[in-house]
């Protein structure tokens, strides 16, 4: 599983996929978070299976033990974490990766509770960590690494960026001719205008309820592009398909159920264009979302290992092994070089208030209902 995300049904009109499987792994310590969430839940509108488990949980090292949550695949961060934990032998870290919908409700309903069980969070779904900065559900960390990160990547010294990863489009060489790749969202609403387009039904994009990543990239989308408006309109009428996971939509578009996939993270896609040449990748020319992966340390004082960690990952030896897996780095086209003159300029996504507008309950409702009326409802 790709992203950290769980998987749910796809979406289109009069259209369905595939289902969930989670892994029920839980320590002493969370034995009670389920009633937690729920409570908690109830108290914030959020439904009650959202007391959900992790997808994935690997232990590395062996002695007092830290837990690391994230969205991130483990095979992808498994580099960096043995690395650190060479110069560390009485240290453990328990890696659970969550879908960020759920590893957000966990942290916040651990939070409220002021049980904070894991040493550091990191979630590609950033403006959910932004939200726990402001609630006050964050430690502060101080260190030269932490300092030397630009303005827009930190936020009161409780929240860090530690990637940066650009939002592509995907298609499949062998099926999409060369003249009508798009390069920019200008040419992808133009392959969809036609009354007869051979795209419809064949784009892809997350499902921004299923996705916390697929809506922020969605929502900054909705912020930055004049086109967004038609974009809806164009996905809406071409019965585009909205699902979740990178790895169930690059493998969609690398199998040819779908003929291109838009914003889509780069990093996974640019792991699966170096193992399939058929796999193409472009960074629209008209702006590339940029993301960096937020980090937390939860809680109300900060464990040192976690930190330490934090400054590992932010320094020249874990960038370097980030940089080795594609999770910092912004020349996506590596594996596209036809693409390369076309990419334009590139928009970051900023840690820090601005973050919160895609919180507002209210904003968030009007937006979801928008998305809603391109894609129809949700499956059950």
């Amino acid at each position: 599983m790709t992203c950290g995300e769980p998987r749910r049904r796809s979406r289109r009109r009069a259209a369905s996929g595939g289902a969930m499987l989670t892994r029920a792994a839980w320590g002493a310590r969370v034995l009670l978070l389920p009633l937690v969430l729920v409570l908690w839940g109830l108290c914030h509108g959020v439904a009650a299976e959202t007391a959900a488990a992790p997808e994935a949980v690997r232990t590395f090292g062996a002695g007092r033990e830290m837990v690391l949550r994230t969205t991130t695949d483990i095979d992808v961060m498994a580099p960096a974490i043995a690395q650190f934990l060479e110069a560390r032998p009485g240290l453990a870290i328990r890696y659970e990766q969550w879908g960020s919908n759920n590893l957000y409700d966990l942290t916040a309903a651990e939070c409220a509770a002021g049980t904070a069980s894991a040493g550091l969070v990191i979630s590609s779904a950033v403006h959910h960590l932004v939200k726990l900065v402001n609630d006050r559900c964050a430690a502060p960390w101080a260190s030269d690494a932490a300092a030397a990160l630009p303005d827009a990547l930190s936020w009161r010294n409780e929240i860090w960026g530690i990637t940066r990863e650009p939002a592509v489009i995907v298609y499949n060489r062998a099926l999409v001719p060369a003249s009508e790749v798009p390069r920019s969202r200008f040419d992808l609403l133009d392959l969809l205008r036609p009354e007869r387009t051979p795209y419809a039904g064949k784009v892809a994009t997350y499902d921004i309820e299923a996705s916390g990543l697929g809506f922020l990239f969605a929502f900054m989308d909705s912020q930055e592009a004049s086109t967004f408006g038609a974009l809806m309109e164009a996905f809406a009428r071409t019965g585009a398909v909205a699902t979740c996971c990178s790895a169930e939509i690059i493998e969609g578009v690398q199998e040819g159920r779908y003929l291109m996939a838009y914003n889509v993270l780069g990093s996974y896609a640019q792991t699966r264009a170096a193992e399939d040449p058929m796999l193409g990748i472009v960074a629209p020319s008209d702006y590339t979302l940029v993301l960096s992966r937020a980090a937390i340390l939860p809680g109300p004082v900060a464990d040192a290992e976690a930190g330490a960690l934090l400054d590992y990952l932010l320094g020249p030896e874990g960038q370097l092994v980030l940089a080795r897996n594609r999770l910092v780095g912004l020349d996506p086209l590596g594996a596209d070089p036809d693409g390369a003159e076309e990419a334009g300029r590139q928009v970051p996504i900023g840690l820090g208030p601005p973050m919160l507008l895609a919180m507002d309950r209210a904003k968030v409702a009007q937006f979801t209902a928008r998305w809603r009326d391109a894609f129809g409802p949700g499956q059950p």
